[in-house]
């Protein structure tokens, strides 16, 4: 596992704070995130900045990108946060098929999009981030 690719909506909540637990857990491993409908250019969302710094993790160099055909192709995994995200992708880019992954798979769940509510919504979906990827993270270094 060389690379992985993680996808939201906006690119500045839950993508952000995905890709730098990810990295967190998987140093080695080239890590990117991208947004279906990206706030191009924006900073993560505070509150993602916030909960992430208290973990110790600063992404706040992170700017939102739009997703591409190219970053899909060039990505051994692609974790998205909803069920209908991961139809969009395989939808848009059949190529990528078999590769895109809910992150919140292993419990069989969405990962609800905080973007402009409160910050318990924020720790709610980070929740839900964290138990994905340590079940994926398991998975990953065992290849």
């Amino acid at each position: 596992m060389k690379s992985i690719l993680v996808v939201c909506e906006g690119n500045i909540c839950r993508s952000p704070m995905a890709e730098g637990l990810l990295a967190d857990s998987l140093p080695g491993v080239k890590l990117h995130s991208a947004g279906l409908g990206a706030v191009l250019g924006s900073p993560a969302d505070e509150m993602a900045l916030q909960l992430m710094a208290q973990r110790g993790i600063d992404i706040g160099a992170h700017r939102a990108r739009q997703i591409t055909r190219q970053m899909c192709l060039e990505a051994d995994i692609v974790f998205v946060m909803e069920r209908e995200q991961r139809q969009r992708l395989e939808k848009t880019y059949p190529e990528a098929c078999g590769r895109i992954f809910r992150l919140g798979e292993p419990m069989d769940l969405d990962i609800p999009d905080p973007y402009r509510k409160p910050a318990s919504a924020f720790r709610t979906a980070l929740s839900i981030i964290d138990d994905g990827i340590g079940h994926w993270v398991q998975r990953i270094r065992r290849l």
